[in-house]
């Protein structure tokens, strides 16, 4: 039987020596994420030979598992992987990105998968570049939205840091009661994972910024890599009543990011109409397919 240990700040440096070179650019692969999830999808890991491999885990207790991130025998890593599922009378199912996921799973399983990569849980990926400049036809409302909100307000951009996160958290709160987060179970596994990230802003070594408007805070943000080509913008929040302070805190934050990241990546948008229609207005680069892949056994 492999042994799974619980992913956690402490070990943020072990994990992402081996997440942060892979070829995955999907939002729940980052550290925060990760880690702030836990309370909901078990998040583990385990070293075979030299490769790690991550395992969640389903309401109905079923595992479901990364492909192997590192050098060494990926072949003989997803056998022992199969021999686990097997004993603990499972199905093997793994989860990953399209079509990368299932170009490696052929290599060693042809044909022997059923996919299933729902729309609602696919990542948007847009180039950083656009975020930060706004150029061209498509972003012409977002500039006129952020032009606005900067003719109206004179307002201060800063880093995230501990002394500014009860301040975040204030306005989450605040967010939350216009929401009625206590109707929505999403909402509040929402709060209870941002609450985390936030106590554990400095171990993650999360990325962040703020929007203060005569010293009051209008809106906040966090992320952290992905891989090296990819950040994740994991949270986003702002006060309603300030028209446009999403659009400039998107565009400040993005802005900020170092270049090294192409990409960035906004999450899913879990098939609510009004994220989705708000995702969509900033013309993602890639609609990133997230599958489960399930073993066909004969």
């Amino acid at each position: 039987m492999l042994t799974f240990q619980p992913i956690t700040p402490e070990i943020r440096e072990l994990i992402t020596t081996y997440t942060l070179p892979g070829e995955y650019r999907d939002n729940n692969l980052s550290i925060c994420n990760l880690c702030c999830w836990h309370f909901l999808n078990e998040s583990s890991y385990t070293l075979i030979g030299k490769q790690l491999v991550i395992r969640f885990r389903y309401h109905d207790g079923n595992s479901i598992y990364t492909l192997p991130f590192g050098e060494g025998n990926t072949a003989e890593t997803l056998e022992i992987l199969h021999t686990e599922a097997q004993n603990n009378k499972q199905p093997l199912m793994f989860f990953g990105s399209s079509p990368y996921l299932q170009n490696e799973l052929e290599k060693y399983f042809e044909q022997k998968f059923k996919y299933h990569c729902p729309r609602d849980h696919a990542d948007y990926l847009y180039i950083r570049e656009n975020l930060v400049t706004l150029r061209g036809k498509d972003y012409q409302p977002k500039r006129n939205h952020a032009n606005r909100f900067r003719k109206k307000y004179d307002y201060q951009y800063l880093p995230l840091t501990p002394a500014i996160v009860p301040h975040c958290l204030d306005l989450a709160a605040k967010w939350c009661e216009e929401h009625d987060c206590q109707d929505d179970p999403n909402l509040q596994y929402e709060q209870q994972a941002m609450k985390f990230a936030m106590e554990h802003f400095e171990t993650l070594a999360l990325l962040g910024g703020a929007l203060w408007v005569d010293n009051e805070i209008v809106a906040f943000t966090y992320g952290a890599p992905v891989n090296y080509d990819t950040f994740c913008v994991h949270i986003e929040k702002a006060d309603t009543n300030f028209d446009g302070a999403y659009t400039v805190m998107n565009q400040e934050f993005a802005s900020r990011i170092p270049e090294q990241f192409t990409y960035i990546n906004r999450e899913e948008d879990l098939g609510i109409p009004g994220l989705r229609k708000a995702k969509l207005s900033y013309s993602p680069a890639l609609l990133l397919k997230k599958c489960r892949a399930t073993l066909i056994e004969e």
